[in-house]
């Protein structure tokens, strides 16, 4: 197991790790943590009552950020004709059918988002293997398989961001850049939290939203206090 580094091992110390703060007050306290020299991303860890095994409790899905994630996010998307038209169109940054494919069979996967067109589904199908393990595979859930490439493509580098469980039933979401205001950063953690209580599954027994913590990129996690979130029991 790697050590971690003096900074973190200093900030660690500066605070009660067992302590539920407020959103406001877990995110001041992450921004007066951070010592890294670049603008780090702010982590949202959600631990949920939730059965990965059972397909029924797997949570997957999107949600907008409010103020936006600060990241320049990559878009691919597998359509052709006029659909690839718009994509181009709407800023998709790499847009093709049969040759992107190929990109990508060849290991060439510069783009953080994948989307398509359903009638491209049979040839992104036989890309699985690579696009899946990267939580790359287009999805209708996550609204990355669609006919409105145009607005898929505006609004995921607008800010929205999908999520699903691990297989020990945690969500990880990006909610911003610690160089955000700390209401910016509060919005976007209250609306990743709304959205996990609306994904809720309906037969799901017992406590839903367990524990929360938000951690900068190179620091040591905080706690939040889950009721303050409005978490479902």
């Amino acid at each position: 197991m790697a050590k971690n580094g003096k900074r973190y091992n200093d900030a660690a110390q500066r605070y009660d790790k067992q302590h539920p703060h407020t959103a406001n007050e877990g995110v001041e306290l992450v921004k007066s943590l951070t010592a890294a020299k670049f603008d780090e991303t702010l982590e949202l860890a959600a631990r949920l009552g939730v059965d990965p095994r059972k397909s029924e409790q797997m949570i997957r899905g999107t949600v907008s950020l409010p103020s936006g994630t600060g990241t320049d996010v990559r878009v691919a998307v597998f359509a052709q004709g006029e659909a690839a038209a718009q994509a181009s169109e709407a800023g998709a940054d790499v847009v093709g059918a049969d040759d992107l494919a190929e990109q990508v069979q060849a290991g060439k996967m510069d783009f953080d988002v994948a989307i398509a067109t359903p009638d491209m589904m049979p040839v992104v199908g036989k890309l699985g293997k690579v696009l899946g393990p990267r939580g790359l595979m287009p999805n209708p859930k996550t609204g990355t398989v669609t006919d409105d490439v145009a607005k898929a493509v505006g609004e995921f580098k607008g800010g929205k961001v999908e999520y699903r469980t691990d297989r020990q039933g945690n969500v990880h979401v990006p909610v911003g850049k610690i160089s955000f205001e700390a209401d910016a950063l509060v919005a976007n953690i209250r609306a990743v939290m709304e959205e996990l209580n609306r994904a809720k599954p309906a037969a799901l027994k017992g406590r839903y939203i367990r524990k929360v913590t938000i951690s900068s990129t190179m620091g040591p996690g905080v706690r939040l206090d889950p009721a303050d979130l409005g978490a479902s029991t």
